[in-house]
């Protein structure tokens, strides 16, 4: 191993008291979970905790990922906004599938949710315009809000003896499903 891997082994991973997922008592809806993690996150006082990871498709199929703000959640799913003509813009618009990935080190927990993007209406974007701290009063036809439609969702509880549990869910024909996940002996 090199000096560099012995410095990031002994570096602190995750803190003493973290909480736990019990995978029998989880709720039906996904997002009803990311909720009560988000608004731990919140309350915790953790930095920007609605940033998160958003990865997109470039047109050779490689992913393509930066940090952004996630706006809203509602049933139209978890909303983002950027400009129509920017590189993450021309990419949803070629393909729509993207991918977000919150971590929230304070408490050793991580959502992944991916699915379908959808561009959201001009009302709700030039509202999101209007709220930006730089709105000059002049709207901006380029903005969009878009909302990401999930079809799955990962959950991790991190564990100090690096047991995660983690869960999956997956929608279909009949709503969410819901199951443990198992990473294999290696």
């Amino acid at each position: 191993m090199s000096e560099l891997a012995d410095r990031l082994r002994a570096l602190p991973s995750f803190p003493d008291d973290m909480p736990g997922l019990d995978p029998d008592a989880l709720p039906e809806d996904p997002s009803a979970l990311f909720l009560a993690w988000l608004e731990d996150a919140i309350a915790s006082g953790a930095r920007q905790p609605h940033a998160m990871t958003f990865q997109t498709l470039t047109e050779d199929g490689a992913p393509a990922a930066r940090t952004l703000i996630l706006k809203d959640l509602d049933a139209r799913g978890l909303h983002i906004s950027t400009h129509r003509t920017s590189r993450k813009g021309q990419q949803l618009a070629a393909d729509p599938r993207a991918a977000m990935t919150f971590f929230w080190r304070e408490s050793g927990r991580q959502v992944w949710v991916g699915g379908e993007v959808e561009a959201l209406d001009e009302a709700i974007s030039q509202a999101d315009w209007a709220s930006r701290p730089t709105y000059d009063g002049v709207p901006n036809p380029d903005w969009q809000v878009y909302a990401l439609q999930p079809a799955r969702w990962e959950f991790t509880q991190s564990r100090l003896d690096r047991k995660h549990v983690r869960i999956g869910y997956r929608l279909g024909a009949e709503g969410w499903h819901h199951e443990r996940l198992t990473t294999p002996a290696g």
